[in-house]
C-alpha cells in the first residue's frame, strides 16, 4: 500500500503506521512452515486470523491492544487496498513488545513432547514420569521462549525468563497467560474443541502490561477435535500441520525454496482454518465474510 508506511513485517503480517498512537495490522493469506514462507497461499487465512483474534479479544476481559476493524478509522483508501483490507487488517494501540513468547500447555504435545522423551527440558522439568504423547497434563504449564527475529524460538527455564524480563513482569506475564488460557480452553471446550497449547505476546502501552499481536488463532495455537482426542498417538489438529505434513511426506530438507502445495493440500489447509473458526466462534465462517462485503 502506498498511502501508508510500512514499519514492520512478518512471516503473515505486515504493520503499518496510522496517526497517532495507533498501528494498522494486516493478516496475510501467507503461510509458514519450518520457518520458510512458502510461495503459496491460503485463501482467506488472513481474515481467518483476524476474525478469530477480535472474537476473542472480545470475549477475553483483559487489557489488550484491539480497537476496530473499521477501515474508515484508516483514512484515505483506493477501492482496491479497501477491498484486500477488508476482514484482515485491526487498528491496535502501539505498544512495546516484551521480548518472549509466553506459551501455555495444557497437554503434552509438540516441542514439549520432544523435550518430555528424551529426558526433560525447560518446558517440561517439574512433569512427573509416565506421561503419554497428547496426555492432558495434571494442570496447565507456562513454558515462555524467546522471541526470534529470525529462525526458531528457544524454550527458557524459569531462570532464564525471569532473566529476560524481570521477576515482576515474569510473574504477572505467567499469571495472565495461564488465566488467558484457562478461559478459552473452558469456551473451547463447550463448543467441542480442546485448546491443547497456545502462545500470547505482550506489550507495554505507556506504563499498562497489554495483550498484543494475535490471539488464540489456528496459527498461535494448537485445537484439537475434542471426539478425536486419544492420549498416546497423533491427534489431528486445525492448524498448518496438515501442511508440514505433506511437505515432510515429499523429502524436504526444510531449507528455501519449499515445494509448490498441490490444489489439494491449498484446500485442506483452508478447510481445517475455516472448521476451527466456525466451531469455535459458533458461526458460518460465508456469513462472516458476507457481513464483512
Amino acid at each position: 500500500m502506498q498511502s501508508l508506511a510500512k514499519v514492520g513485517a512478518g512471516k503473515v503480517r505486515d504493520v503499518y503506521a496510522l496517526a497517532g498512537d495507533r498501528l494498522l495490522i494486516v493478516a496475510s493469506d501467507r503461510i509458514s512452515a519450518y520457518d520458510v514462507v512458502l510461495a503459496d497461499e491460503i485463501p482467506d487465512k488472513g481474515r481467518i486470523l483476524t476474525g478469530l483474534s477480535r472474537y476473542f479479544f472480545e470475549l477475553l476481559d483483559v487489557p489488550h491492544h484491539f480497537l476496530t476493524l473499521d477501515l474508515n478509522e484508516v483514512g484515505s483508501l483506493d477501492s482496491a487496498d479497501r477491498k484486500w483490507l477488508t476482514g484482515r487488517a485491526m487498528v491496535v494501540r502501539r505498544a512495546e513488545v516484551v521480548p518472549m513468547e509466553c506459551v501455555v500447555r495444557g497437554y503434552l504435545y509438540g516441542s514439549a513432547w520432544r523435550e518430555y522423551k528424551t529426558g526433560g527440558g525447560p518446558t517440561t522439568e517439574h512433569l512427573p514420569s509416565g506421561l503419554r504423547l497428547a496426555d492432558r497434563l495434571p494442570e496447565p504449564i507456562f513454558t515462555p521462549a524467546t522471541k526470534a527475529a529470525i529462525g526458531h524460538d528457544e524454550n527458557l527455564d524459569e531462570a532464564g525468563a525471569r532473566k529476560l524480563v524481570g521477576t515482576d513482569i515474569y510473574e504477572e506475564l505467567r499469571a495472565r497467560s495461564l488465566e488467558i488460557y484457562s478461559k478459552a480452553a473452558a469456551h473451547a471446550e463447550t463448543r467441542g474443541v480442546i485448546l491443547a497449547d497456545t502462545k500470547f505476546e505482550f506489550g507495554f502501552a505507556g506504563h499498562e502490561l497489554i495483550l498484543i499481536d494475535e490471539v488464540l488463532t489456528p496459527d498461535s495455537s494448537r485445537y484439537w477435535p475434542g471426539d478425536s482426542w486419544q492420549p498416546g498417538g497423533e491427534i489431528p489438529s486445525f492448524d498448518k500441520q496438515f501442511v508440514r505434513d505433506w511437505l515432510d511426506s515429499t523429502g524436504w530438507d526444510h531449507t528455501p525454496p519449499a515445494p509448490s502445495l498441490p490444489a489439494g493440500v491449498v484446500q485442506g489447509t483452508r478447510d481445517r482454518y475455516v472448521e476451527a473458526f466456525e466451531r469455535v466462534t459458533g458461526g458460518s465462517f460465508d456469513r462472516y465474510l458476507d457481513d464483512l462485503s
